[in-house]
């Protein structure tokens, strides 16, 4: 006996297919036609105003810089030669300082350790016989 499949109609089939490649361009962009038509009717999410301290303090350009371009120059101009010795100056007094430091803190660190305090020794004791037992068998 020959098995007979169900057909199915052009138009819904070409209805599903393009439901379904709506949804799954729908996952690429920005926008989600289901949730907007879900949300236009009532059913969706509500979607709350952004509070006022986010929106200042976020800016309303979000483009990145692109790659490969380069700065237009330093925020901060470099340091002269003088500037530079007076900071490896500073640094080496610093340097100095925390040796100096350290070196205390070992003189002081470098008492011997206490001697162990020595306790008197027991001698061992003889057992002790019990007290209901025979001492003469």
């Amino acid at each position: 006996m020959r098995t007979q499949f169900p057909t199915v109609s052009r138009a819904p089939a070409l209805l599903l297919t393009v439901l379904v490649a709506a949804n799954v361009a729908a996952c690429t962009g920005g926008s989600n036609p289901v949730r907007d038509i879900a949300t236009a009717v009532g059913a969706g999410p509500r979607v709350a105003p952004t509070p006022d301290f986010v929106a200042r303090s976020r800016p309303q350009n979000l483009d990145y810089m692109p790659i490969g371009t380069a700065e237009e120059g330093r925020p901060t101009p470099a340091r002269s030669a003088t500037e530079i010795k007076a900071a490896e100056s500073e640094l080496d007094a610093l340097r100095a300082r925390n040796e100096a430091a350290g070196a205390a803190a070992a003189r002081l660190g470098g008492t011997p350790p206490p001697e162990p305090v020595t306790l008197p020794v027991k001698k061992p004791q003889s057992p002790r016989q019990k007290t209901n037992s025979n001492p003469n068998p």
